[in-house]
């Protein structure tokens, strides 16, 4: 059953024609996801389904009673709130419900013997039950400290645009609407907590219509996509995968349709020009239908972003980190870490939110001084530094300033890969700006167009050493599909700091992770390979809280047994002991074989991977402790046997 649909829905905004004719319905069990290229009308569909954005003409319907949620990239919070008080804003009696719980609770507390306090406190507790607000605050905390957020009485406005962010996303989904309509949901989230939205979305009964960019996201909570491309709506029933697949085969399609209407058209232009006499209806005809031929015209693929800058020349020094240690209100974000950058890293830094990722970014690049120790950067490295903040960047400081004069800052002319050089308002075209936007102010641009202007600004810059923080907040599916292209075969060291999982994937090939204390532990490899390290670590803890407990348990059998006399040795064993002492043997000679096997792959390790190593070290350990746990008993019962 349709609960949202769009007939004939038009949006030009002078400039640029976000919708010609859209006509879509949204079910009640669609999980659509939302692609285009950035500046292409994504977020504006999404207001105007919400009734945020007016339409130009055709209507929008929406079920009567439906309840449509709407989450926006920059949500508008009320700063003097805290964040419980945010989150029940639209659930007036239970917020006051459960604030009064609280508060008696808390006066309680301190008068345990007033009786009043303990009446009242009676009462809303059966109010609690009676409307389910226990379960409303229950899920709330839940949700929130899934997504990070863990000070539920923190003031809205002592909080980054991040942590409102992902209040926001809490309010959305603890309000369980029929429609939720999520713009970057991912966005500001870690790893982890994408990993559990990613979950919750997949059991979620209402209808889902969200953009994003992170590509393992869409593949696996969508069900639907929707592509617009140039004013025009494209449906694809199935997840990303599947749409990366028909739009192949659809791109094909049109390529080969072309080509044959081209070849018939150029045959019968060849007829026409032996100029044949127009006397036969059948000849008139013909002719007709070569001039409606000529004026046939074919959409052209869509238009993608071509990065073809080069890099200067990267000598053999590049960056070298000497035991750096960071810490902010007494607390450490970077402690002792030393690495050197070699001209061929691929590294990708992760961690949870606010763990320093974009802090040792800005020590590397010399923004912020490190507590102690210090950074080295190489003579002939040129760092470019596509911040997380960009976008924020151009709005604040030339916001009036055109396209075109923000690049021409870099130069008239850019020099591209073949060694060629073209124009500044060539290069605009070639990353997706035409010639009217070029000639706009920055702030009529797009989030997502503002981001990808900010990119074109750090590689005409010619950088060696490429940064990127958060490359993929904001830029499109098709962008960032050829920025990894370009990374692919960049000649110098890139950094990448993200969330985003493929793009890890296809970008890295060691991993630095923030662990707790500030200490940063590397991992060969991209990020699933990371995750299947954390896997087998967890695994190997596990291994080792068993035996820890199999042993604890040997030792509570032996204290349960009868003990010795002081005056008279036991020499007999029960049954229960026999059996033991017989087992026994048997036992120890299987740890000892373990044990000779941990150790023979402890030293076939391959060189530097330091995960291995310890996990080996450790189950080594434990089965020596299990060992000796054994062969004491051994003895003990063997003394008794003799």
């Amino acid at each position: 059953m349709s609960i949202i649909t769009l007939q004939s829905v038009k949006k030009d905004f002078g400039i640029k024609e976000i919708l010609k004719d859209a006509s879509f319905s949204l079910d009640v069990t669609d999980k659509v996801g939302l692609i285009g290229t950035n500046g292409s009308g994504k977020s504006t569909l999404l207001k105007m389904i919400a009734g945020l954005e007016p339409i130009d003409s055709g209507q929008i319907l929406v079920n009567s009673g439906s309840k449509i949620i709407y989450l926006p990239q920059q949500p508008d919070l009320d700063e003097n709130r805290t964040v419980l008080e945010q989150i029940f804003a639209d659930s007036g009696e239970h917020m006051a419900l459960v604030r009064e719980y609280e508060e008696l609770s808390d006066k309680l507390a301190h008068y345990p013997e007033d009786s009043q306090l303990m009446s009242r406190l009676s009462a809303v507790m059966q109010q609690m039950d009676a409307t389910g607000a226990w379960e409303l605050e229950t899920n709330a905390k839940i949700i929130l400290t899934k997504l990070g957020i863990l000070d539920f009485d923190a003031v809205i406005g002592t909080l980054s645009g991040g942590y409102r962010k992902r209040i926001a996303l809490a309010t959305a989904l603890l309000s369980e609407p029929d429609v939720l309509l999520m713009d970057e949901p991912t966005n500001h989230l870690d790893a982890l907590s994408v990993e559990w939205l990613q979950s919750y979305l997949n059991r979620y009964r209402g209808a889902l219509f969200l953009i994003t960019h992170d590509r393992y996201f869409l593949d696996r909570v969508t069900n639907r996509i929707i592509e617009i491309d140039r004013g025009d709506i494209y449906t694809y029933t199935g997840n990303y995968s599947y749409y990366l697949e028909k739009k192949a085969l659809a791109e094909e399609s049109a390529v080969s349709t072309q080509r044959k209407h081209q070849g018939v058209l150029r045959r019968e232009l060849e007829w026409l020009k032996r100029g044949p006499k127009a006397r036969s209806t059948k000849q008139k005809a013909r002719i007709d239908r070569i001039h409606a031929m000529r004026e046939t015209e074919f959409k052209q693929a869509n238009g993608k972003v071509d990065i073809s800058t080069v890099s200067r020349r990267i000598g053999k020094k590049v960056i070298e980190i000497n035991n750096i240690t960071k810490a902010y209100n007494q607390r450490t974000l970077i402690k002792d870490f030393t690495y050197e950058f070699s001209p061929e890293d691929r590294i990708g830094i992760i961690g949870g939110n606010g763990a320093g990722k974009s802090t040792l970014m800005d020590i590397i690049t010399g923004r912020v001084q490190p507590d102690s120790g210090n950074v080295e950067i190489g003579a002939t490295i040129h760092i470019g530094y596509f911040d997380q903040h960009s976008e924020e960047l151009l709005t604040a400081l030339n916001e009036n300033q055109r396209v075109i004069d923000y690049i021409k800052e870099e130069g008239e002319f850019v020099q591209i890969a073949d060694g060629t050089k073209i124009t500044a308002s060539q290069m605009l075209e070639r990353f997706l700006f035409p010639g009217n936007q070029q000639y706009a102010p920055i702030h009529k641009l797009s989030g997502g167009e503002k981001r990808r202007l900010f990119l074109l600004r750090v590689l005409i810059g010619a950088p060696n050493v490429l940064i990127l923080d958060e490359p993929t907040n904001d830029l499109d599916v098709q962008t960032l599909a050829i920025l990894e292209d370009y990374l692919e075969d960049f000649s110098g060291s890139v950094i990448v700091v993200s969330h985003d999982r493929y793009f890890l994937d296809r970008t890295v090939d060691t991993i630095f992770s923030f662990e707790e204390g500030g200490i940063l532990r590397q991992y060969p490899g991209n990020y699933s390979v990371y995750l299947d390290y954390k896997k087998a670590e967890e695994a190997a803890q596990q291994e080792t809280v068993n035996q820890e407990k199999a042993i604890k348990v040997e030792v509570e059998k032996t204290a349960s047994l009868p003990k010795e006399s002081d005056n008279k040795k036991r020499n007999r064993l029960s049954t229960w002991e026999k059996r033991e002492f017989e087992q026994l043997e048997g036992k120890i000679a299987q740890l000892e074989a373990e044990k000779a096997e941990a150790e023979k792959a402890l030293l076939n390790v391959t060189p530097g991977n330091y995960t291995q190593v310890q996990k080996l070290y450790e189950q080594v350990e434990a089965l020596k402790q299990a060992i000796d746990t054994a062969t004491e008993r051994w003895l003990e019962l063997a003394e008794i046997e003799s």
